[in-house]
């Protein structure tokens, strides 16, 4: 997995350029959930398309050129993978996961890490392509370079992951109404999920542990 996006970085980088408004429509979703201070982290941080511009300090990503470009942004970037984070316990306010959900081998493991990262009372904000989405059929069946290898959740799938693991979901932000090439201008994001394509799940872990 790790060989795709290091031999295809460039590519990957290149489509936020030129997919600009559906990126930047994504960006005012997560803002509508981002905590304003606090300690960030981002797993699979990627070229820092989304910590730069959001102020996340701080990203563990493995692919070593994604790495360099997101360092090129101004992020602070571990070469670490998801399931095993290099940060003590109770490190960070929140938690992001932009993207890369579906390309971990160990969706699980990574979000158990997360957990373990996170402050009590902290956040977890996950952003998502919906696999029953529009976007998310669409990519299933345009199988691209990353896609192909991918393995896309549902909004419905993810809940029931982070339930599992003790975090509570406080709301859901959706944007992307269209294909990402025909959008023209930001969208403004609308809260609740399934008429969207990206889906940010924003949750909370919980302080008593069972």
């Amino acid at each position: 997995m790790i060989s795709i996006f290091d031999k295809h970085y460039k590519r990957y980088d290149a489509w936020y350029d030129n997919h600009k408004h559906a990126y930047l429509s994504e960006i005012e979703a997560v803002k509508k959930v981002l905590p304003a201070k606090g300690r960030g982290l981002e797993i699979g941080v990627g070229t820092g398309r989304f910590a730069s511009v959001l102020g996340i300090a701080q990203g563990v990503e493995p692919s070593e050129h994604m790495a360099a470009l997101a360092r090129q942004r101004g992020v602070i970037v571990d070469i670490a993978t998801g399931e095993d984070l290099p940060f003590d316990d109770e490190t960070f306010n929140y938690v992001a996961i932009f993207i890369s959900l579906c390309f971990f081998s160990d969706p699980i493991k990574v979000l158990t890490e997360a957990r373990r990262v996170a402050k009590k009372n902290g956040k977890l904000i996950i952003g998502i392509v919906d696999r029953e989405s529009f976007l998310g059929k669409e990519y299933q069946e345009k199988e691209s370079v990353f896609y192909k290898v991918a393995h896309l959740f549902s909004v419905d799938e993810v809940v029931a992951m982070v339930n599992e693991l003790h975090f509570n979901v406080l709301s859901y932000w959706q944007t992307l109404f269209s294909l990402p090439e025909e959008i023209t201008s930001v969208q403004e994001p609308i809260e609740g999920f399934g008429q969207g394509g990206f889906v940010v799940i924003n949750c909370q872990k919980q302080i008593d542990e069972k």
